[in-house]
């Protein structure tokens, strides 16, 4: 994961047994800006992050590096940029498939870091107290509060983020990462497919193609979310992101036996 690694391209990364970062990734999920989710088994891996930072990155959208990819799970390996060159000539030379070798052949290459003052992982107490409550609305309010108090630009920018995204998309997104917390790689997939296919719908709301339109296309960055705010989301409305469009819309087939189990 050299570079911007965002959406689909961590979706395809992130499942791997072996995550190589370097000192130019940035991942982010910011999905919630245009009135859209994160997904690619975004749920899985982010509920599974330590404490509630999971929550953090799908309702904010905020950026991490890969030291701080390293240093929070998300990837296995930390290299200079400089040196995957070496790394894939030497992982071209294996002529066997076992872990171990793998292993071994990273690591020689792999340095250690750890994140700076300003990373978000110097606050997972503060992020776990704002980002643990039940609702968005909680989360907010939590926010406001410890950014007022702290004046922390992380929390201020944080603050202004969540309340720059698509309502529905934070609710959704939220229940989203939670239902993730307890359910297999496989079965998120699924769950974000049926939530991905109503939100191009347009049923319950035009907000993803009003994201991509401010955000994407004209740029204006003023997007006209529909709900309008985060009380006007109702749990009605919610519950409908994660159904199917209709008895006979197919679910999402996966190739389970031809692949192995991410966990």
């Amino acid at each position: 994961m050299d570079g911007v690694t965002m959406g689909g391209g961590a979706g395809i990364s992130i499942p791997g047994t072996f995550r190589v970062v370097t000192d130019k990734t940035i991942f982010s999920t910011p999905e919630t800006q245009i009135g859209f989710h994160p997904d690619a088994g975004a749920s899985f891996y982010l509920s599974r992050l330590p404490g509630f930072l999971g929550e953090y990155l799908a309702l904010t959208g905020d950026k991490l590096n890969g030291v701080e990819m390293m240093s929070c799970g998300l990837a296995t390996h930390y290299s200079p940029s400089t040196r995957l060159t070496w790394i894939e000539e030497r992982l071209r030379k294996l002529v066997t498939d076992d872990p171990s070798a793998i292993e071994a052949s990273l690591e020689e290459f792999s340095v250690v870091d750890l994140p700076d003052e300003s990373s978000v992982l110097h606050r997972i107490k503060t992020i776990d107290k704002c980002f643990k409550h039940d609702t968005a609305e909680e989360i907010v309010d939590a926010l406001e509060v410890e950014a007022a108090a702290s004046n922390d630009e992380l929390l201020t920018s944080a603050l202004k983020k969540l309340k720059q995204a698509a309502p529905l998309s934070l609710k959704a997104a939220l229940k989203s990462i939670r239902d993730g917390r307890y359910q297999t790689f496989d079965q998120c997939l699924v769950r974000e497919y049926r939530m991905s296919i109503q939100a191009m719908s347009k049923q319950i709301s035009n907000d993803f193609s009003e994201g991509v339109r401010a955000r994407l296309v004209e740029k204006d960055f003023l997007p006209k979310w529909n709900p309008p705010c985060l009380e006007q989301v109702s749990q009605d409305m919610v519950n409908s992101y994660f159904t199917r469009l209709s008895d006979t819309e197919a679910d999402l087939e996966l190739p389970i036996k031809s692949r192995e189990a991410f966990v």
